[in-house]
């Protein structure tokens, strides 16, 4: 199975389908606004303002050539990076882009290096996947001022600059809502890659929902490494030994955060005979064997190909940087997959709660 054709085809659950069209037009109309107020804008939401369509630049003009750094991990990680590369790889099919991806060392020492990289060969706009990014990003957008760049996961910190941010904790709220109901033991687990501010919101929100179905629900954590070392989210052998504990404790259903380790957790998961829970792209379709696709019972959905393809259309038609996109609930930014019906069962539920998320009756917490 092709991974970057199965995560945009990727389906969310809960509520209508995401409009590309109309989102589209909304990532560009804030990127504009922010550079005429002098990107002094604050985050928005990428349902919350009107189209920016007829817009013209020097990158409508001219060929547009868009430039990706990955986050460690690199192409192929089967969660995040590969969900970037598929807005990447849309953009070259929907919108005649020419792309060039690159990675960063293991230690991801030299991402400011990989930035520079493209924006001397020419690429305008450039992304960094990953919030690792924002510092390098500020750098060198401040060093090539007339070339567009953005990050995701973290804020704007330039007028030239795009935030590309997620619900994680909606979606993940979701995932917990979903563990509770399909759990036997009232005992689940949450394994993070890296103990920092953005996996955190995953754990708070999967915790919450878990809570808000089983309040007395036993929730396990774990996370990989700590604070500051990223390696937690490429080492799937320690994923697995994680995963493994919990599953000996008792827990029946583990969600994981923690981009390449999560594979280590689906094979813990396997050979336990218990079910996992993946994240950011549609795992069960993205993981290639076959006794691991099927103890992926649901995975949260961070819909990073649409946020890239999103900004790439936005500044093809003349937008500006400055300002923060912020992919939620309201559009499908986060969410569910369907994959194997495992979750069908419970869909009214999960369509309720995500409801009241919308609706403001539920304010889902981004710390634990």
């Amino acid at each position: 199975m092709n991974p970057t054709a199965g995560k945009w085809k990727g389906v969310a659950l809960l509520g209508k389908r995401f409009n590309r069209m109309a989102l589209g037009s909304v990532a560009g109309v804030m990127l504009m606004a922010a550079a005429a107020c002098g990107g002094d804008s604050g985050g928005t939401t990428a349902s919350e303002a009107p189209s920016s369509a007829g817009a013209s630049s020097e990158a409508a003009k001219g060929a547009l050539k868009v430039g990706l750094a990955f986050d460690i991990g690199g192409r192929g990680d089967k969660s995040f990076n590969d969900a970037a590369y598929a807005g990447l790889e849309k953009a070259k099919t929907d919108l005649g882009a020419e792309i060039k991806e690159l990675s960063p060392a293991a230690d991801g020492s030299n991402r400011g290096d990989l930035l520079r990289q493209l924006a001397d060969a020419g690429y305008n706009p450039i992304i960094g996947v990953g919030f690792a990014y924002g510092d390098d990003i500020k750098k060198t957008a401040e060093e090539y001022p007339d070339i567009q760049f953005a990050v995701v996961d973290s804020a704007s910190n330039g007028p030239n600059v795009t935030g590309l941010l997620f619900a994680e904790e909606q979606g993940s709220y979701l995932a917990g809502v979903a563990a509770a109901l399909k759990s036997k033991e009232g005992h689940v687990g949450f394994v993070g890659g890296v103990e920092n501010d953005l996996i955190k919101k995953f754990q708070a929100g999967f915790q919450a929902g878990v809570k808000s179905v089983k309040a007395d629900a036993k929730i396990d954590v774990t996370y990989i490494s700590p604070d500051g070392d990223f390696s937690g989210f490429k080492a799937p052998d320690k994923g697995k030994i994680a995963a493994q504990k919990m599953y000996q404790d008792g827990a029946d259903i583990v969600y994981h955060a923690s981009g390449d380790s999560g594979l280590g957790v689906f094979q813990a998961a396997a050979a336990a005979g218990k079910l996992a829970i993946g994240v950011d792209s549609d795992q069960r379709q993205t993981v290639k064997e076959a006794d691991l696709q099927k103890v992926i019972m649901t995975s949260m959905l961070k819909r990073v190909d649409v946020g890239v393809f999103e900004f790439i259309k936005a500044i093809q038609g003349g937008a500006k940087g400055g300002t923060d996109t912020v992919y939620d609930l309201k559009v499908d930014g986060v969410g569910l997959s369907t994959t194997g019906g495992e979750i069908d069962d419970i869909k009214d539920k999960l369509d309720a709660a995500k409801q009241d998320i919308v609706d403001g009756k539920i304010t889902v917490p981004a710390k634990p």
